[in-house]
């Protein structure tokens, strides 16, 4: 047997699939934590994770897998990593961390990506970039050198946290050129790091990790790292990729003009395009895909929505639960349905996580709007939840399109709050787009790439041949007109929040 093992190292839990090399058939899988992993705030706005936790929660999934199959794991072939996109782990000489991860959501650093922005100058940094360094990890770099002078004086290396991963495995520090993009490390014009942007920020060159091919063995296990996940020695790590671009790929998502979307702790829309296109006021940002080549030029447009699954989390905690006991999520959507679309009037801004990309990097938090004491009871709080997410996932698509996007279809995996049938009409409705869904998730994405970097495909195809449709759901045409006028009235409560109208 040939076994395909993929990790996606996401800031909520780890998850770990096994896949049968040959047929691509989930053999086994596992989630560590099963509840979810703190994120610590120290101050408003921060955000950060121990690097440490993530490595402990891979050797747990590894042990539940390897429960499940009752055995070992020697035959796995090769070993493919997903990871939470943007996040910032530093390292001193002897690979020890010296403080904890700042991780995606974290908002500390956005002040000095603006100033970034303004110095280098909007016009090179977005033909180079394509994008604004904003709050993405070089600028959360140059917030440890300000900041934290005596710890950046020790830092040997920098890496993202599948660099972090990918490093405790093999013990060797290295990257991609997508996770340099995703970093706003890398020079879309030079094909390299970006220099303009190192020199700005004054950060040694040195401090960048090894770059290496997407789809490649990276490195091999070390005898050390194989005897804690229960692997044989010397087994490639064959693929590395950012939560979202692996999000993709895991939909073989990989031609101009296909689109992937999310809903987990954060919502997403990616789509791919083959040209380095940006939006000029970097609302989304454009990555370096994971199927790019100089021959065949792969970009991965991506929109990014802090507040989805995390606010419909917190409102099922902190309201309908009393004690141990409370809805599930299944009961939450199905309270959620007995409310008529629209919400009768209620309005939801699910920006409560963190400065938002599509608001400039503004932090604009959750509100209420239009609340009646008298009319709205729990199912239409519940509704509008839902139905807020999905406006804001909206208000992105509509800058996507304004770049050219024609979204007419998007895959997304069946899970998070895709499983909810309520937020699947809703999206492909206000989205106006066929919802195509799919049984997979990042961790058998990267299992997947782990095979096509191993070599044991012939191609992509061969890859994502056993990759089937679950569910298909076309906009409904009978909430269409209730859906236009909730998110008028959404957009009316966004702009007097902010101030702004797009």
């Amino acid at each position: 047997m040939a076994y395909l093992l993929g990790f996606d190292i996401g800031s909520s839990s780890v998850k770990a699939s096994l896949l049968d090399g040959e047929t691509g058939v989930v053999v086994a899988s596992a989630t560590s934590p099963k509840t979810e992993l703190p994120i610590l705030a120290p101050q408003p706005g921060w955000a950060e994770q121990h690097p440490d936790s993530w490595w402990e929660h891979v050797k747990n999934a590894a042990a539940e897998i390897r429960s499940a199959l009752g055995g070992d794991l020697h035959d796995v072939k090769a070993i493919g990593l997903s990871y939470q996109m943007h996040g910032l782990v530093i390292v001193d000489k002897s690979h020890a961390v010296l403080r904890p991860a700042i991780i995606w959501c974290d908002s500390r650093a956005v002040e000095i990506g603006n100033k970034a922005f303004a110095k280098i100058g909007p016009k090179k940094c977005l033909s180079r970039l394509l994008n604004s360094p904003g709050n993405f990890t070089a600028s959360k770099l140059a917030w440890v050198k300000k900041h934290e002078p005596d710890i950046y004086k020790r830092i040997h290396k920098i890496m993202l946290p599948g660099d972090f991963i990918a490093m405790k495995m093999t013990g060797e520090i290295r990257t991609t050129s997508s996770g340099l993009s995703e970093g706003i490390f890398w020079d879309f014009i030079d094909g390299k790091p970006a220099s303009l942007v190192l020199d700005h920020y004054g950060i040694a060159p040195e401090l960048l990790p090894e770059t290496v091919a997407v789809f490649s063995p990276q490195g091999y296990l070390s005898a050390g790292a194989a005897e804690e996940l229960g692997l044989a020695p010397g087994t490639p790590v064959a693929y590395r990729g950012g939560d979202q671009p692996n999000n993709a790929l895991s939909l073989n998502v990989l031609h101009p003009g296909e689109i992937a979307a999310t809903a987990g702790t954060s919502g997403v829309v990616y789509g791919v395009s083959a040209k380095p296109n940006y939006d000029s006021l970097s609302r989304v940002n454009t990555f370096v895909h994971v199927n790019h080549t100089v021959k065949k030029p792969r970009y991965g447009i991506l929109l990014c929505i802090n507040g989805t699954g995390i606010l419909n989390s917190w409102v099922k905690h902190t309201f309908m639960t009393v004690g141990d006991h409370g809805l599930s999520y299944k009961e939450i959507d199905a309270l959620a349905a007995q409310a008529p679309a629209g919400a009768d009037g209620l309005s939801i801004l699910p920006y409560g996580n963190g400065a938002e990309r599509t608001l400039e990097n503004k932090n604009a938090g959750s509100s209420f709007h239009g609340l009646s004491f008298t009319r709205h009871t729990k199912a239409h709080v519940l509704r509008a939840v839902q139905e807020g997410i999905v406006f804001a996932l909206k208000y992105g698509l509509d800058i996507m399109r304004d770049m050219g996007f024609r979204i007419t279809a998007v895959r997304a995996g069946h899970a998070n709050m895709f499983q909810s049938p309520l937020f699947a009409e809703a999206f492909a409705t206000v989205a106006k787009a066929r919802l195509e869904l799919y049984n997979t998730d990042g961790s058998q994405g990267a299992a997947r790439g782990a095979g096509i970097g191993a070599g044991m495909y012939a191609d992509l195809s061969q890859a994502f041949a056993s990759l089937k449709s679950v569910k298909t759901i076309e906009p409904n045409k009978a909430d269409a007109d209730a859906y236009k006028d909730a998110y008028a009235r959404w957009r009316e409560a966004l702009e007097r929040s902010t101030g702004k109208s797009r």
